[in-house]
C-alpha cells in the first residue's frame, strides 16, 4: 500500500450483523459504490435466502457483484477476486469510493494480501472429487485427506464440502497440499489501494436474535418459492449454491422429511455455527495492512445510523465526505 494509492473501505462480520445498512449509510455520506464481498450473494438465485439488498437499496447507491454469477457453477475466489479488483477501478473512474461488504475471509485476504499460485485443476480431477463427496459424503473425504495432506486437512472441518473437494484436487493434481501452496509468496500481490477496515462484531446474544428474525423475514419474503426454483434446475448438489444456509433445511421441508419449526429450528442452528467460525476467522486475520475499526453493536436495517457514529467512523477513515 503505498502513499498515492486511492482509498478504498472494507466492511467484515459475520452474518446477520448489519454490514450491509452499515455500507449503505456510508456509500450514501461518501459517494460510493457498495462491492459485495460474500460468497453467497453472488448467485443469481439466492436473493432472498442470502439477504441481498433489497431492489431499493441497490436504486439508492450503486451496487456491484451481487446475483451476478449463476448458481450452476461455482465461484471461485480467483473469479471473485478479478471482479471485485474491476468493480474498484471502474468505481475510481467515476469518481466513486469502493465499499466492499461482506462476511467471506477468503475474499478480502485474496483482495488485500495476493493469491498464491496454485494451477488449474484438471477436469478429471475435479470430477474425481464430486463422486467421492457425492458417494462417500465430507467426512469420508476428510478421512482421505487426512491420511495423504494431513497439514492441510486439520485446517478444515470435516463437513465443509466445498474446502475439502478444493483440498482433495489440488492435492491430487499437484503433489503438494493446498495449506503447502497457500504459505507461499502469492503470485497476485495486494490490489493497489489504501485499504480501510471496518469489522463488525456484535454479542452472541444479539446475533442469535438477529438469525431468527431474519429467518422469519425470509419466509415472509419468499424463501420457500425462491428454494422450489433452485430445485427445478436440478443441480449439483454439491454446488455451493446448494449448500447455502437454508437450501439443505427447506429442501427437507419440501420433501416431507421435516416440519416448518424444525427446518428454521436447524437453519438458525447452522448459521449460529457458521457465525462463530466467521467472528473467529476475523478476530485472527488482519482485513488490511492497518487496525481495524470495531464495531461491537449490530445495526439493523430498521435502526437509525447516529449521526456521531457516522462521524467517528468517518473520521477514523480519514476520507473526505
Amino acid at each position: 500500500m503505498n502513499a498515492e494509492d486511492p482509498p478504498a473501505l472494507l466492511i467484515a462480520g459475520p452474518t446477520a450483523s448489519g454490514k450491509s445498512a452499515l455500507a449503505l449509510r456510508l456509500a450514501r455520506r461518501l459517494g460510493g459504490v457498495v462491492i459485495n464481498a460474500d460468497s453467497m450473494q453472488v448467485y443469481r438465485e439466492l436473493r432472498v435466502l442470502t439477504a441481498r439488498p433489497a431492489p431499493e437499496e441497490e436504486e439508492a447507491v450503486p451496487h456491484a457483484l451481487y446475483g451476478v454469477h449463476p448458481a450452476a457453477s461455482a465461484a471461485s475466489v480467483a473469479w471473485w477476486r478479478e471482479e471485485a479488483v474491476a468493480a474498484m477501478a471502474r468505481a475510481r473512474e467515476e469518481g466513486r469510493v469502493p465499499i466492499l461488504c461482506g462476511g467471506t475471509g477468503l475474499y478480502f485476504s485474496a483482495l488485500t494480501k495476493g493469491l498464491s499460485a496454485i494451477p488449474p485443476i484438471p477436469a478429471a480431477v475435479r470430477e474425481e472429487a464430486r463422486v467421492l463427496l457425492e458417494q462417500e459424503g465430507a467426512p469420508a473425504l476428510h478421512a482421505r485427506l487426512l491420511a495423504e495432506d494431513p497439514r492441510s486437512a486439520v485446517r478444515l472441518r470435516p463437513g465443509d464440502s466445498q474446502r475439502l473437494a478444493r483440498a482433495w484436487e489440488v492435492w491430487r493434481a499437484t503433489g503438494r497440499g493446498i495449506a503447502e501452496w497457500q504459505a507461499e509468496a502469492p503470485s497476485t500481490g495486494p490490489a493497489p489501494y489504501a485499504f480501510r477496515a471496518i469489522r463488525l462484531d456484535p454479542p452472541r446474544e444479539i446475533l442469535r436474535a438477529a438469525i431468527a428474525a431474519r429467518w422469519e423475514a425470509m419466509m415472509q419474503d419468499g424463501a420457500v418459492e425462491e428454494i422450489q426454483s433452485l430445485l427445478a434446475l436440478g443441480l449439483d448438489p454439491v454446488l455451493p449454491a446448494m449448500r447455502a444456509h437454508g437450501v439443505p433445511e427447506i429442501s427437507a421441508m419440501l420433501a416431507g422429511r421435516i416440519t416448518v419449526a424444525e427446518a428454521g429450528r436447524r437453519a438458525c442452528l447452522a448459521i449460529g455455527q457458521y457465525t462463530k467460525r466467521q467472528a473467529t476467522w476475523f478476530r485472527h486475520h488482519e482485513l488490511a495492512p492497518c487496525p481495524a475499526h470495531i464495531i461491537n453493536a449490530r445495526i439493523s436495517h430498521q435502526a437509525q445510523f447516529s449521526e456521531s457514529r457516522i462521524d467517528e467512523i468517518l473520521s477514523f477513515l480519514k476520507l473526505p465526505h
